[in-house]
């Protein structure tokens, strides 16, 4: 961390955090706190975890990664 106000120390959450934004909330008029919840959790655990691509596993998802290493083992 190299101190207060320097954009760069979270850069990895800022893009998570506007991915959230871009797919799931922008498009959606949500009528309270809750609703807007579950669905962040929904699109955590249903698709931004499991589904979708990852640039560290090489453009796997965690899913098919987790199944070839299975297999290797």
């Amino acid at each position: 961390m190299s101190g207060r106000g320097n954009c760069y120390d979270n850069a990895m959450v800022e893009t998570f955090f506007k991915t959230i934004k871009s797919q799931l909330n922008w498009p959606v008029p949500w009528q309270s706190r809750r609703q807007v919840g579950n669905a962040v959790a929904r699109y955590i655990d249903g698709f931004y975890n499991p589904v979708r691509r990852h640039s560290y596993l090489n453009f796997q998802s965690s899913i098919a990664f987790e199944r070839k290493a299975r297999e290797v083992s």
